[in-house]
């Protein structure tokens, strides 16, 4: 049987009126519409038909919204003596292939009709629910296929220490059902210490899980609590592969345990934790710990009870697993890898699906020899072992990366952040527009901090834009919208009113850019050089050290309490504010993005931010003086600008503007005179 999927306009009379007989005879269940619908449809450009031979044996009728960026599934109907074969997955793959840009399906069908498994096999996750307009007031259920759209807004991925999946079990004790030890063991996972440690995420199979409880009024309840999560929506195919190798594994290692379709489902949670780049999967259900060894070896995931979540959270954040300040030391070095060299690595990196051992080496080996320069850096802890691994070239506008690998180290997961922004601040300064990540067998570590930076998955691997462009919203998306049409993405168009919150995003995930004439605010902070040369480097400080991976990736600066119109998410430039001017002070030494503003007590905020800043706990309760509270300001991605603006010069600008300029304390600017300074700041000549 060969099915041919075309679209159908209404010039085509035979095939619509094929395509409204086998419509009407399923109208108990699609409803009637009359012929002239069909042909709206169709003169839309919203009907495709799947033929065998000149048979019409199924077809699709969909709208195209233009207030909305998404289809509207109306029909999805395949002849009754046809099904089974695959004719409506051919139908959704050719209406996928047809509105790629949109961003997804949108379909809604009875809750009684029992389609949910039909639903779920093409790709289809249930969303929400609602009655419908008969008179029965049926539950309809509304189900979205996900067209894998680069949005922007929601691929940028958390800045928490450790992001984590939660299954039905956890999430119903969340929700407060369960018994009261399962519902308090469930909730710690939202207790107020771990708020800037942990943050909590569902996959699609949690929604599947919801759709299925009987009791409507639960349903709502618990879908009401998904907005307090964060989604995370990995790719089908690759969630599908992982848990064929899950399956596998476990009938071989433990053959007694049934795989029936509760097994089938638990599988699925850690599948799609995995597809999703996490790596914890918190569960109180106990047939899925009792997997724990076989879904590590298999899926690099750990599956653990929510109280070993906050123990494990507790351990890490009292180690300073994450602390930036540790990759501002002297322990890292750099260094290109010689040719003959790659053996030793292999030990170090190793990786699954076909790419460890010799043939990791021989993929490496193979750089040299295929006609570009390969810049080849591996970078060593202090005991001269190897832990990250990159190689690079340019092609045009385009800095492609091969490799990027983090290797076993108590800091890899903020080497593998450091190491993409480094990658980016490393293409700026080549003159490329687009960092693309295609090595095919990324360590988990730097697949998990990819989304962090704006790089956005597809066939081809990982790529981030940069937007080296400093000015208003709609310079930015144009120069934005300009270099995706390069990499076949699509981008949001921005203006003068988007809220400071998607500004902020846009920055982080276009980095270097800047929308000037948005609400999103601007500050600049006074620091003195002591601070500034242990959070940044500048002045430049003694003892010698390290510099591969540049800037940390986020920080805490502490100030007396007392605010100063201080709002986030910000820009925030600072200044040196002693010394001699034109040499080691008094002058701008770049800008960061302002993501907190905490006001407390010192004790407090110092165990809260203690493993992002360089303060001690006496230098924290000095600050709180004489009031008794110190502000804690959370910053990140700060930019070191390669001109320094003297006091001088930025005094000048301030006036040709026409602005006053504060520098004894924290104090608010224009986003005028933030533009002035850090085009001052990148001036070339």
């Amino acid at each position: 049987m060969a099915i041919n999927v075309l679209p159908v306009t209404g010039e085509q009379p035979e095939l619509l009126a094929a395509a409204i007989a086998l419509g009407d005879r399923y109208t108990k269940r699609l409803g009637l519409l009359t012929p002239p619908t069909y042909r709206k449809y169709a003169d839309d450009g919203g009907l495709l038909v799947a033929l065998d031979g000149d048979e019409v044996v199924g077809y699709a009728l969909f709208g195209l919204p233009k207030r909305y960026q998404y289809v509207r599934l109306a029909h999805l109907c395949v002849a009754e003596e046809r099904r089974g074969n695959g004719i409506a997955a051919l139908l959704i793959a050719e209406l996928r292939r047809l509105q790629s840009h949109r961003l997804g399906i949108r379909a809604r069908c009875r809750r009684d009709y029992g389609l949910s498994p039909m639903w779920n096999s093409l790709g289809f996750v249930p969303k929400g629910e609602g009655l419908g307009r008969g008179g029965d007031k049926e539950t309809l259920d509304t189900w979205w296929l996900d067209l894998g759209h680069d949005d922007l807004f929601t691929e940028v991925q958390s800045d928490a220490l450790l992001v984590v999946a939660v299954d039905h079990s956890v999430f119903s004790g969340l929700q407060g059902s369960g018994d009261e030890q399962d519902i308090e063991e469930s909730r710690a996972l939202e207790a107020g210490w771990l708020a800037d440690l942990i943050e909590l995420a569902y996959t699609p199979q949690l929604l599947l899980d919801v759709r299925e409880i009987e009791d409507r009024a639960e349903r709502t309840h618990l879908r009401a609590g998904l907005s307090r999560l964060r989604s995370a929506s990995p790719e089908d195919a690759s969630v599908s592969a992982r848990q064929k190798e899950l399956i596998a594994a476990l009938g071989k290692r433990m053959a007694d345990v049934p795989i029936d379709d509760d097994m089938r489902r638990r599988l699925r949670y850690v599948a799609e934790t995995a597809g999703a780049g996490l790596q914890v999967l918190a569960t109180r259900d106990p047939e899925l710990e009792r997997l724990t060894d076989i879904v590590w070896d298999v899926a690099r995931v750990r599956v653990v009870s929510p109280a070993l979540v906050t123990q494990h959270v507790d351990e890490l954040r009292q180690a300073q697993v994450y602390r930036p300040a540790d990759l501002l030391g002297t322990a890292f070095s750099a260094e290109e890898v010689a040719s003959g060299g790659e053996g030793e690595l292999v030990a170090f990196f190793q990786q699954a699906d076909g790419d460890n051992g010799t043939a990791f080496a021989a993929r490496l080996v193979a750089l040299d020899s295929d006609g570009v320069l390969w810049r080849k850096e591996l970078l060593r802890d202090g005991s001269g072992h190897p832990v990250a691994l990159y190689a690079w070239a340019m092609d045009g506008r385009t800095l492609n990366v091969s490799f990027l690998r983090t290797a076993a180290h108590r800091l890899e997961e903020t080497l593998a952040r450091q190491l993409l922004f480094m990658l980016k601040r490393l293409a700026r300064e080549r003159g490329a527009q687009v960092v693309r990540i295609v090595d095919p067998h990324l360590s988990p570590a730097a697949r998990s901090a990819a989304g962090a930076d704006g790089f956005i998955e597809d066939g081809n691997g990982f790529t981030a834009l940069i937007v080296d462009v400093c000015g208003s919203a709609e310079a930015v998306s144009e120069a934005a919208e300009r270099i995706a049409a390069r990499t076949g993405r699509i981008t949001p168009s921005l203006g003068a009113k988007t809220s400071p919150e998607i500004v902020s995003v846009a920055e982080r995930a276009w980095w270097p850019a800047k929308l000037t004439d948005t609400a999103l605010p601007s500050f600049i902070a006074p620091v003195k050089p002591r601070y500034s040369a242990e959070l940044f480097n500048v002045p430049a400080m003694l003892l010698p050290r390290a510099d591969v991976l540049g800037i940390s990736r986020e920080h805490v600066y502490y100030r007396s309490a007392g605010h100063r119109g201080e709002s986030v998410p910000a820009r925030i430039l600072w200044y040196v504010s002693e010394g001699s001017p034109g040499g080691q002070g008094k002058m701008v030494i770049g800008c960061s993005r302002l993501d907190d503003v905490v006001v407390g007590d010192p004790d407090t905020l110092f165990s809260r931010f203690e493993h992002l800043g360089v303060y001690g706990l006496p230098e924290v309760r000095k600050q709180a003086q004489p009031t008794g509270s110190v502000m804690a300001l959370r910053f990140s991605d700060t930019e070191i600008f390669p001109v320094q603006v003297a006091y001088s010069r930025l005094t000048a600008l301030a006036a040709g503007l026409g602005l006053p300029l504060s520098l004894i304390t924290l104090s608010k600017i224009s986003n005028a005179l933030f533009q002035a300074v850090y085009e001052e700041g990148h001036r070339k000549t």
